[in-house]
């Protein structure tokens, strides 16, 4: 088929899936026109409704598999099909990390025009399942139906908790099973659910904005000790009984809150939150390569890394990497709550540590405290702003420079400054090697890439983690 009548709408057959691309997207190939797609796995020959035509590629949604790869594999999800939570379930987990491993050295060459250094491979999951801490669900007065349940006149479309269906806010497939957290999770999400019906308590409706239940966040520590946030338009009777009766019945949960949500969107960072019963917050520990412990805090709307197991290897090669043996000035820059922070301090002489979101470092003061550690100094605010010569001179250089910014990666300022200061060495984590290796292009002007080493955080999805080492040239 040429490509003049590829038109919008077109079902073009014989496309063989060669490779994965970013953001979760396959590529395709058939007679040396390029195709992306969603949802096949590397080896497939697909059939693909065309929706977009770009100037170099096709793009368009799968409308079957014509003939299955070697690699695909049978997903473990019955929500697999419709969930996109876990949209890689039908690769092999091997082939998973090795697709990661190479878009990274592929970004690392591709952007940052480097070849010539050490790729260290990927640090790959011990647990693929049941490996997250945490998992958000939504309350919706109207599950959202597949076709087939649709086409079904037994099928009501009652209410549902779960997830939202991918690029939808008002969709919300109820969910029966998850198998990304403790087992426990889905009985405390069941539970939840039968008994809200029964109580006769209404789910949220985000057209109309009426229902007392909107969120339920479910997080736990590796000691199986559970938080649970139940968000709702207020406290009623009501609620305080299904409050009481999931306590009685789960006796894990340590932590209990009500959060009152009564805006437009379902963010709850500023809400006001209630301690239902229980501690006001749960606590992980993590061991850094010397064997010492560091505790931190997980309160309500705390950020903490959702794979604690990966989380706590991947800080570990920051410690090393950081080579703290000569008692540096250490920045963290973009510091969260300070969890790589603490970590790095036993060995340095002093941690400086910023973020722009100011409860954040609230949380980072208190695991400070909590740990005992008195060497480290935590500022909220724009990083561009305050990364300054004025600020560096007052808190002293920094010999060794932690980096670990939103996926957008860092501000050209910031990058500027960096190079300006000039610290030894600079340990880059990133959640996108293509943003991470723009910047490291930037940051060549005086640094040389020493060594990268991706670590997989979230196995059956495209996102990866990657650490890289720069040093300063001439040192």
């Amino acid at each position: 088929m040429s490509t003049e009548v590829m038109k919008k709408g077109t079902v073009v057959s014989g496309i063989e899936i060669v490779d994965i691309g970013a953001k979760g997207k396959v590529i395709g190939k058939k007679d040396g026109v390029t195709f992306m797609t969603k949802d096949a796995v590397p080896g497939d020959i697909v059939s693909i409704r065309i929706k977009k035509n770009k100037k170099n590629y096709k793009e368009g949604q799968m409308v079957s598999v014509d003939t299955p790869s070697p690699m695909r594999l049978e997903p473990k999800c019955e929500h697999f099909d419709h969930c996109g939570g876990c949209s890689w379930q039908n690769l092999d987990y091997a082939k998973q990390i090795a697709y990661k491993e190479s878009r990274v050295n592929q970004q690392i060459t591709r952007i940052a025009h480097i070849d010539d250094y050490k790729a260290i491979p990927i640090l790959g999951s011990e647990w693929i399942y049941e490996y997250r801490n945490k998992l958000e669900f939504t309350f919706i007065e109207k599950r959202w139906l597949t076709l087939d349940q649709l086409n079904d006149e037994s099928v009501v479309k009652s209410p549902g908790l779960g997830f939202h269906v991918p690029g939808r806010f008002d969709w919300v497939m109820h969910i029966e099973k998850c198998h990304l957290e403790e087992p426990i999770h889905n009985d405390i999400r069941n539970f939840i659910y039968d008994r809200s019906m029964e109580l006769g308590l209404t789910f949220y409706n985000p057209h109309s904005k009426e229902g007392a239940l909107r969120n339920l966040v479910l997080r736990c520590n590796r000691n199986n000790e559970w938080m649970m946030l139940l968000i709702g338009w207020e406290r009623t009777a009501e609620v305080d009984v299904l409050l009481q009766e999931v306590q009685a019945k789960f006796p894990v949960i340590q932590s209990l809150w009500f959060i009152q949500n009564q805006k437009l969107n379902d963010s709850f960072s500023d809400c006001p939150a209630e301690l239902i019963t229980g501690a006001p917050h749960i606590i992980e520990t993590f061991k850094r390569p010397t064997g010492e412990q560091v505790q931190y805090m997980i309160g309500p709307k705390s950020f903490f890394q959702t794979n604690p197991n990966q989380a706590e290897k991947l800080y570990q090669i920051v410690y090393d990497w950081a080579n703290l043996s000569d008692n540096p000035v250490v920045y963290d820059l973009y510091t969260g709550t300070g969890s790589i922070a603490l970590f790095v301090a036993d060995k340095a002489q002093k941690v400086v540590g910023i973020e722009y979101v100011p409860e954040a470092i609230e949380d980072a003061k208190k695991n400070a405290l909590l740990n005992s550690i008195d060497n480290c100094e935590f500022f909220a605010g724009d990083m561009k702003d305050i990364l300054t010569t004025d600020f560096i001179a007052e808190h002293g250089a920094p010999d060794v420079l932690i980096t670990d910014p939103p996926r957008a990666g860092m501000h050209a300022d910031v990058v500027e400054r960096i190079l300006e200061t000039a610290p030894k060495r600079i340990v880059y984590v990133s959640c996108d090697p293509a943003t991470q290796a723009r910047d490291i292009e930037l940051l060549k002007a005086k640094y040389k890439l020493i060594q990268i080493q991706p670590v997989d955080m979230f196995p059956h999805t495209s996102h990866v983690e990657n650490v890289a080492l720069l040093e300063l040239q001439g040192e």
